[in-house]
């Protein structure tokens, strides 16, 4: 007689535990600019949004890069969170879509420093004039991002200690909102993005030169960040593993910036790559995914992967192998809001599936007794 073998569970769907919060499994939505708020307050768009991704059967659901303050927005229609009209408009959001789902809700609060004031997809490229609704930037330097951008006002530190402030305020107003947790986004040449790249950041005073001078600014948002937000929520930083150019971030750099953020009570890193004008991005399926394995091997912390990731298996092994412990999509989950439930299915895992929408769940194609019977 022979003892049947059950299958290995599957690692993509195995709970995830940051400090009070854990994760019912680890796949992210992560957060994608949406470019539908009005003077940074979310709209009946987000609703949509937010709603669908929110009953997806992810294990998390990040909101949008939100900007701590006007100048910090992307574009003039990016969200924001540094005022209390603001703050009721997410609200309002967040009170309709809860009473439906039941997955962990957070947000990323950013700042777009030399890359703000720009139009957004579908207006064509570049910075928006100050005839259209435009603003200063400001910057590690007045140095523009790239030919033909403007150039922004090099922060002082009357200038950066305003940033700091912003931060802090936008985090005790999504702690009010009753988000589970923060990301600070410090990748892509954004503000504090271009602080820690040598090719942005040629300041010559504490916070320009060696690499310890370059972090410091961002570790103090961080600081500011960590101090406010409860204890038992967590917080994690979205930063490059590379700039893609000579010269630039490389993995060390990010390796020695996590174990900064680690030092400080980060509890996962978010890697992602890029920021320069300049940049020639070799763009494949997990082309970022090396630099979450280097720092999660390196600085022995948890990580978050995402570029470019829709395959099932590919996403199942990324976990499996220890190379990331979370991972996020973005244009796939665009393409197929219900990417969970697909994956879950062809890995032999459950994820939680609304009553609304029993009908629609199925294994190996074949919907459920219990949900034929209900005409």
């Amino acid at each position: 007689m022979t003892t049947p073998v059950s299958a290995p569970a599957s690692a993509l769907f195995t709970p995830l535990k940051l400090r009070g919060l854990t994760l019912p499994n680890r796949v992210v939505v992560s957060p994608m600019c949406q470019y539908s708020a009005r003077d940074g307050n979310a709209s009946d768009w987000h609703l949509i949004h937010l709603g669908q991704y929110a009953v997806s059967g992810a294990g998390l659901l990040i909101i949008e890069a939100t900007g701590v303050e006007p100048a910090g927005r992307i574009t003039a229609d990016c969200l924001g969170l540094w005022s209390d009209e603001n703050e009721a408009a997410l609200s309002r959001v967040l009170c309709s879509v809860r009473p439906y789902a039941t997955m962990p809700i957070g947000i990323q609060l950013g700042h777009a420093g030399r890359k703000a004031s720009v139009r957004r997809p579908g207006q064509g490229r570049g910075n928006l004039p100050r005839s259209e609704g435009g603003w200063q930037t400001c910057g590690p330097t007045d140095i523009p991002f790239g030919p033909e951008w403007e150039a922004p006002q090099a922060l002082d530190r009357d200038g950066m200690q305003r940033v700091i402030r912003a931060f802090a305020e936008a985090t005790r107003r999504a702690d009010r909102l009753g988000l589970d947790l923060l990301e600070i986004h410090a990748a892509h040449g954004y503000l504090l993005s271009s602080f820690l790249s040598p090719l942005g950041n040629a300041r010559t005073d504490a916070y320009g030169g060696s690499r310890e001078n370059r972090m410091r600014f961002p570790l103090e948002v961080f600081d500011a960040v960590r101090q406010i937000w409860p204890a038992h929520k967590p917080v994690g930083v979205r930063f490059n593993g590379t700039d893609w150019l000579e010269g630039g971030l490389t993995g060390d750099d990010a390796v020695a910036f996590a174990v900064e953020l680690k030092a400080r009570g980060c509890d996962y890193m978010d890697l992602s790559s890029g920021g320069s004008a300049r940049a020639q991005i070799p763009l494949g399926p997990g082309y970022q995914v090396p630099y979450a394995a280097q720092v999660r091997r390196e600085a022995g912390v948890p990580t978050m992967c995402v570029g470019l990731i829709r395959d099932f298996d590919h996403a199942e092994a990324i976990v499996a192998n220890g190379e990331a412990d979370l991972v996020a999509l973005g244009r796939g989950m665009l393409y197929n809001p219900r990417w969970a439930w697909h994956a879950a299915e062809a890995l032999g895992a459950k994820v939680d599936v609304p009553h609304q929408y029993l009908r629609g769940a199925t294994r190996d194609g074949v919907p459920s007794q219990d949900t034929i019977l209900l005409r």
